[in-house]
């Protein structure tokens, strides 16, 4: 299946009016498939959780629980729309720049909400966001040696990050406000790791990838 309709063209492959008009109409619907409309949704939900959790200053329980919904809302179909993606043939190129851009989009909120009202300090917001914005920096860097595929530790620091959180907009008390505080240490403990981790695969891919520029150049000599 080639994803132009029957009407692209004529008897014997060859073209017909509209023929053209035809493929880019299904080349933009393809755009609007499961996935990428949960990612949608994602960006969506992005304002609405940030007027939630300042709703009435913040610190009613109440709108904290709506926008713990919110929040909860975006980290599900982060989990649903990538597998989708990948399982039915669903990616797309809006997808793989808009998905990691909801991504960080919805935790960032999360985070400088949090610090605004003082429930997160500031240095942990900006541990978290500078070591996400520093990772897709470098991403762009090496990627002309190659891509660095998703570590088990990587997918843990999601899960851990998602987490604390999420219990953080909650406004949670006693024994539990000390659970999401030990939460959040893990997660910062795995977002550096992580992090400190991808740098050093970053470096081994650029030396090899250089290492084989010049093997190339010296066999073409």
């Amino acid at each position: 299946m080639t994803g132009v309709p029957a009407s692209a063209g004529g008897a014997g492959g060859k073209p017909v009016p509209g023929g053209k008009l035809g493929a880019a109409a299904v080349n933009q619907a393809s755009l609007w498939n499961i996935a990428n409309i949960l990612t949608m949704i994602r960006l969506l939900l992005v304002p609405g959780f940030v007027l939630l959790m300042l709703a009435d200053g913040g610190y009613d329980p109440a709108w904290r629980s709506l926008a713990w919904a919110a929040f909860a809302i975006a980290m599900i179909t982060d989990l649903f729309d990538g597998h989708l993606a990948r399982t039915y043939n669903l990616v797309t190129d809006f997808g793989k720049i808009a998905d990691p851009i909801a991504d960080k989009a919805i935790m960032g909120a999360a985070l400088i909400c949090l610090s605004y009202l003082g429930d997160l300090p500031w240095w942990v917001t900006g541990v978290i966001l500078g070591r996400e914005l520093g990772i897709t920096l470098l991403r762009f860097i090496v990627i002309r040696y190659g891509v660095i595929p998703a570590s088990r530790g990587g997918k843990l620091k999601t899960l851990a990050q998602g987490i604390a959180v999420g219990m953080y907009v909650l406004a949670l008390t006693g024994p539990l406000a000390t659970l999401r505080f030990w939460v959040m240490a893990i997660a910062v403990v795995l977002t550096v790791g992580t992090g400190l981790d991808y740098v050093r695969q970053a470096v081994v891919l650029r030396r090899q990838g250089l290492a084989k520029e010049r093997a190339e150049a010296l066999e073409g000599s």
